[in-house]
């Protein structure tokens, strides 16, 4: 398994291609491969394999010399068995038997072409044939990167005091580099991601370089003279970190089966979640007790080591990116230049860049103004605000209002570790249990089914931040309000997972566009909310303003029940749903 992760990743990839495929070569590459008969051209003149032509055949088929035993072939390389390696002999490798292979789909037009690479059966390189253990080592990498990019969000507000003293500035001033960090994430996905979707690039190279540049930006953050290279270098870390978000659970969605995918990205967002969390925390001492550098500096050494291990382990995921490369070896080693991978078929392949970006962008604002999408979109947006208003009310209640320390000041935040982790084990039991079942019975059941959960987890918001703002006193215990604000995360992480899953499911063919519109919306809406965050809860207190924020939450959970009820008339006339 870990050869074959080093061979996938940029690093092997670079290897790979510098050696002209002799180190970390594929089995295509290596001595005693067979070419399989299909891929041979019809003309002998340029095939090293001669050929005859039979008088039963349209084209001429190459004569190939039988396999001897043992010979290397695409998939039976060393470690890859398949389950039956000879007549009435079973492989007994369990993990490989019990490696999911998606049902055959219905042959597409670019199956009728004679020269196509496509999978083998039981195929190694397909990302949802791979073993559980190599799938599962894939998704925490995942997880490391989008907790390597997303911790620099919140760990920030542990630099403000430091940049406020240092530079003579307010607290908007300062609490900007938050602001410009959280809106970036919106932005970079309408241009990043669609770049992404196309075989020819995949899902790495914009991973790799774009955390390559986020390790690099800190650098002038760390060195910062004025508060303007901050800002400017906040921004574009978050613009190029910003995949890390958008489509993480996109890689998780091509190396697990759908049964499993829910689960699966329910565990990636944990890895979302907690970034913002440990900010605060792993911040705050380091600001404490040397300067307003060291959280950046801290946030250099973690995403550094996530760079290192992307860069040396993390493989290629995207289907299409594999079989284009697939293909581009297979012509080099036959000469058959006629050699074609589905995508490389498919004229979309051919659209210029541009149109891709325009069409992507343009569809995501005309989605967003579908009501079932109005309504997801804005809910999301509002418990998103919310919750990156915690890092204004956080500092108030504990540093000001119980006297802690800036570095304790950060503890507070790992209630919502805890929470985090009681909540996924519930909703990975509701979707063992519960939706599990239902999805067996009824493969074809509606969108809206996925909005119970959400229903469900809603009040859980309201109830938080009223029990956090009334309790954030000196007269009461400083674990109450600590309690109110865990209880938020059931309500965000449910919510969420359902909310995003439903619209995924209701538009399909548009779920990209959807998800990135979803990302621009809520991260823009919300990256404003702490430059205001301070006056905000000094004007109205604690009490006060947690309690307008909860009736908005809870004026929007009917409008959630609506959806529910009368989502399939919405999708029913709307053109896309349709499409």
């Amino acid at each position: 398994m870990v050869r074959d992760l080093i061979r996938d990743s940029t690093f092997g990839q670079l290897v790979n291609w510098a050696s002209n495929g002799r180190i970390l070569p594929y089995p295509d590459q290596r001595p005693g491969y067979v070419v399989p008969q299909r891929y041979l051209q019809p003309s002998s003149t340029s095939s090293p394999i001669p050929r005859t032509t039979t008088d039963d055949s349209t084209y001429s088929t190459p004569t190939v010399p039988p396999t001897p035993s043992g010979a290397v072939t695409l998939v039976n390389e060393p470690g890859v068995c398949p389950l039956s390696n000879e007549e009435g002999k079973v492989d007994l490798d369990l993990e490989k038997q019990a490696a999911p292979v998606e049902p055959t789909k219905e042959p597409e037009p670019a199956a009728l072409y004679p020269y196509l690479v496509d999978w083998e059966e039981n195929d190694p390189d397909r990302p949802l044939n791979w073993s559980s253990r190599k799938r599962i080592f894939v998704a925490f990498i995942i997880s490391l990167y989008t907790f390597g990019i997303y911790i620099g969000s919140a760990i920030y507000t542990s630099s403000i005091p430091g940049l406020m003293r240092e530079f003579g500035i307010n607290q908007v001033g300062a609490t900007s580099g938050l602001t410009l960090f959280v809106a970036a994430y919106g932005f970079g996905p309408m241009f990043l991601s669609p770049l992404q979707e196309l075989p020819r690039f995949g899902r790495n190279p914009v991973y790799i370089i774009g955390l390559a540049l986020f390790v690099i930006f800190q650098i002038p953050e760390v060195l910062a003279k004025n508060i303007a290279t901050v800002l400017v270098f906040r921004f574009l870390s978050g613009f190029v970190g910003s995949p890390a978000l958008a489509t993480g659970g996109a890689s998780m969605a091509d190396i697990f089966p759908m049964k499993d995918l829910a689960v699966a990205i329910g565990a990636w967002a944990n890895g979302a979640v907690c970034g913002p969390i440990f900010g605060p925390v792993v911040g705050g001492f380091a600001a404490q007790n040397m300067n307003w550098r060291w959280p950046f500096l801290e946030l250099l050494w973690v995403s550094g080591f996530a760079f290192l291990v992307m860069f040396f382990l993390f493989p290629e995921t995207l289907e299409s990116t594999i079989l284009v490369r697939r293909a581009e070896r297979l012509r080099k080693l036959t000469g058959n230049m006629l050699l074609k991978a589905p995508a490389e078929l498919l004229e979309s392949e051919k659209e210029h860049l541009g149109l891709v970006l325009k069409k992507r962008i343009t569809i995501a604002f005309r989605l967003a103004l579908e009501p079932a999408l109005a309504v997801a979109h804005s809910y999301i947006a509002l418990v998103y605000a919310v919750f990156y208003l915690w890092f204004e009310a956080f500092p108030l209640t504990f540093n000001e209002i119980h006297h802690f320390s800036l570095g304790v000041g950060g503890l507070p935040y790992l209630a919502f570790v805890v929470a985090a982790g009681i909540t996924y084990a519930f909703y990975v039991v509701y979707q063992r249990k519960h939706m599990g079942p239902r999805m067996d019975k009824n493969p074809n059941l509606a969108p809206e089914t996925r909005l119970e959960l959400g229903l469900f987890a809603a009040p859980f918001i309201p109830i938080s931040l009223f029990v956090f703002g009334w309790t954030a006193r000196e007269s009461v215990h400083w674990i109450w309000p600590i309690i109110g604000a865990a209880l938020y995360l059931p309500g965000i992480y449910l919510a969420f997972q359902s909310i995003m899953m439903y619209v995924s499911m209701s538009y399909p063919m548009y779920a990209a566009s959807i998800l990135a519109g979803n990302t621009l919306f809520r991260s823009v809406f919300a990256s404003v909310f702490p430059l205001f965050g301070e006056k905000y809860f000094k004007a109205l207190g604690i009490g006060a303003g947690s309690s307008l924020l909860a009736g908005v939450s809870i004026l929007m959970i009917p409008l959630l029940y609506a959806i529910m009820k009368y989502g399939d008339r919405l999708r029913a006339r709307s053109s896309f749903a349709q499409r």
